[in-house]
């Protein structure tokens, strides 16, 4: 039987402990903060990351260099013989098509799954990956049960502030300023390729409402409300009293599930700031 290795990158949320811990594998995604080179959960934590933020550093994203990742990859291949390695969704970063090419090389031996994964979503995806690796099945196997759910998740996301929109270039600085003034908490959703806006909150409670009832629907519309075939999960960016308020109003709904509280990634929150909160669904690839 080959011995299969599950590999992400740090955009999952899986830390360098956790993965330890999961027996998987996590790529640590690189920043650049005022011109210097950090790297997820090894030389920048979620601490540090958001002291940078609101200081007013400039913050960007970047991808693993192709020597980066294959040496990343040749290291695992001295003890595995296949891996699943899943980025980022390619709708948000192009490390996906990166890997893609670099793929080619390694003979069938590296397949990369491009399933429109990011954050709690992705990390879902790693922990089936790994679930069905440690039963048995054959790396073609995993990669057609997860590529069969790729369009089968969606992330809702509501925004605490407009400032890093803005400076992120995905407001005019006119729509910022005057959605300041009226206090306005835009809702977000990741759904397949892109970040979309989904609605607008006047306040924090009403936009908690837009959040349930956007899962209300989707579990019942798009999921069958087959709640024992779905993860749902909440993720923030440095607000874990609102995520476990938040965790509280859907244990009403669906009493008795299973909700992971996680940090969002840190490639998620520099384009939206603190204080966000996310209800995530994605159906479980088995």
């Amino acid at each position: 039987m080959s011995k299969i290795a599950i590999v992400t990158d740090s955009n999952s949320g899986i830390t360098q402990q956790e993965a330890k811990e999961m027996g998987i594998f996590v790529i640590p995604m690189p920043f650049l903060i005022n011109d210097e080179e950090y790297y997820e959960d090894v030389t920048l934590n979620q601490e540090q990351f958001y002291e940078m933020l609101q200081e007013d550093a400039t913050v960007s994203t970047s991808q693993p260099s192709m020597e980066s990742l294959t040496k990343f990859w040749d290291e695992i291949l001295e003890t595995h013989d296949e891996i699943i390695y899943m980025p980022m969704s390619s709708g948000l970063s192009g490390s996906c098509q990166t890997a893609m090419m670099l793929a080619q090389d390694y003979e069938g031996k590296v397949r990369v799954v491009d399933n429109q994964r990011i954050s709690v979503t992705q990390r879902n995806a790693a922990v089936d990956a790994k679930k069905m690796a440690d039963a048995g099945k054959s790396g073609q196997e995993i990669y057609d049960a997860l590529m069969r759910t790729k369009l089968e998740a969606s992330i809702y996301i509501m925004v605490d502030t407009l400032k890093y929109l803005r400076k992120g270039g995905r407001l005019t600085p006119a729509v910022a300023a005057l959605g300041t003034i009226l206090r306005i908490k835009p809702v977000l959703q990741i759904q397949g390729e892109k970040l979309d806006t989904f609605a607008k909150a006047r306040t924090a409670k009403q936009g908690v409402g837009v959040l349930l009832d956007a899962m209300k629907k989707d579990v019942e519309e798009r999921f069958g409300s087959d709640l024992e075939h779905l993860h749902i999960d909440i993720a923030h960016s440095k607000n874990e009293a609102g995520a476990q308020e938040l965790k509280e109003e859907i244990l009403k709904i669906y009493p008795g599930i299973d909700i992971l509280v996680d940090s969002l990634s840190l490639s998620v929150s520099c384009h939206i700031g603190p204080g966000a909160l996310a209800v995530a669904m994605a159906k479980k690839a088995e």
